[in-house]
């Protein structure tokens, strides 16, 4: 690696967060302090990273210069929560799970015949009321299996029986929709843009659907399963929606809502934050990249963040450099797709929780990326 006689090399750095530790910003700043030690005059561009999961807002609005707003909304259970949501400008950047997520629900509650998307709708609302005409929202982790019909609800769409009745929230209840009324909708909906992070390729319904594959794990019981299924069958006929589309399934269904009534689009996770970040123009000058999250295994090179980054540099012939909590005998598979070498932090024996601590991982991270950075230093000719 030539480049690495030059003290003004730029690194790119773009760690995913390490969850109970570390966000994806405090961890670029620990890259970009070990990188100092060695490089005093390098260039070290921090950016922010992230899957669509969980830890995008607040990596996009750190990142990005954004805020945080809460606001309470109807859960998933239909009791009060408070969600949050990060503002960029005329951007918002959300993710159901705040509203309507699997960790907002326990015991009874864990029924996706009644649970609802509403409160996803009433983030979307709010944001629009304040301005925001973009939206990035990440559907992972939700406790609902309701085609979205919650979150149309409420932005105003009128779901209808045959009697001209408003249909009461939840999947179950859209085996007796009969039509839909969009007329009440605000018109400032149509102004707006929705980009949705969703990596997974599941139908609406069948064997490979929303209900089947992932109702269980909200507390489907298999009669519950053929239930919610055939409803959202009527709700795609109904609604004369594509319910084939890959990603009509996700969040039970949510990615279909999404696609049908809000002409939203459908993207990897990490393919739209590093979109939205600019990331591949900030490539094209970098001499090293370095990327990682909190555990590099055989997972990883299944859409991560990490392997998001490792593609978008290979194409410009970058080197890849990635930094991990731990890695497992699995993780060798990184190499082959787009990592040249990664590094597990920890430098000793620790508790689970001397670990997560914020102070020690960053330490860890600064520590082990100086090393690794000599290293590269002794190979330069």
């Amino acid at each position: 690696m030539p480049v690495l006689c030059n003290e003004r090399m730029k690194v790119l750095i773009a760690i995913d967060s390490m969850k109970g530790s570390l966000g994806s910003i405090e961890g670029g700043e620990a890259v970009a302090a070990g990188v100092r030690r060695v490089f005093p005059d390098a260039v070290c561009e921090v950016c922010p990273l992230a899957d669509g999961g969980e830890g995008t807002v607040e990596a996009l609005v750190s990142g990005l210069g954004g805020e945080l707003r809460r606001v309470t909304v109807t859960g998933p259970a239909r009791k009060p929560v408070e969600a949050v949501y990060g503002v960029i400008g005329r951007t918002a950047v959300m993710e159901m799970a705040a509203a309507a997520g699997i960790t907002l629900v326990s015991g009874e509650e864990r029924n996706p015949l009644f649970t609802t998307t509403f409160g996803v709708g009433e983030m979307i609302a709010d944001a629009i009321g304040r301005g925001a005409r973009r939206f990035i929202v990440g559907i992972g982790g939700s406790a609902t299996n309701d085609g979205g019909a919650g979150m149309l609800q409420a932005l105003g769409f009128k779901l209808l029986d045959a009697d001209g009745r408003e249909l009461p929230r939840g999947g179950a209840a859209l085996s007796r929709l009969a039509a839909i009324d969009g007329s009440q909708v605000p018109a400032e909906l149509s102004e707006c843009v929705f980009k949705v992070a969703c990596d997974v390729v599941n139908p609406l319904c069948g064997e490979n659907g929303a209900s089947a594959v992932y109702g269980p794990q909200k507390g489907a019981t298999p009669e519950m399963v053929a239930e919610l299924d055939a409803a959202l069958g009527v709700f795609a006929a109904v609604s004369g929606g594509d319910g084939n589309f890959p990603g009509a399934g996700a969040a039970g269904g949510l990615g279909f809502a999404f696609r049908t009534f809000l002409r939203g689009e459908l993207k990897s996770g990490v393919e739209l934050v590093l979109e939205e970040t600019g990331f591949e123009e900030r490539l094209r000058d970098a001499d090293v990249v370095v990327t990682g999250e909190g555990r590099l295994d055989e997972q990883t090179v299944m859409g991560k963040a990490p392997i998001g980054v490792a593609h978008a540099a290979k194409k410009y012939g970058k080197k890849v450099i990635a930094f991990s909590g731990c890695v497992t005998d699995g993780a060798r598979k990184v190499n082959d797709h787009g990592i040249d070498a990664f590094f597990p932090i920890l430098r000793s024996v620790v508790t689970l929780e001397e670990a997560l601590d914020r102070r020690n991982a960053a330490k860890n991270l600064t520590d082990t990326t100086e090393q690794v950075f000599r290293c590269l230093r002794l190979s330069a000719p």
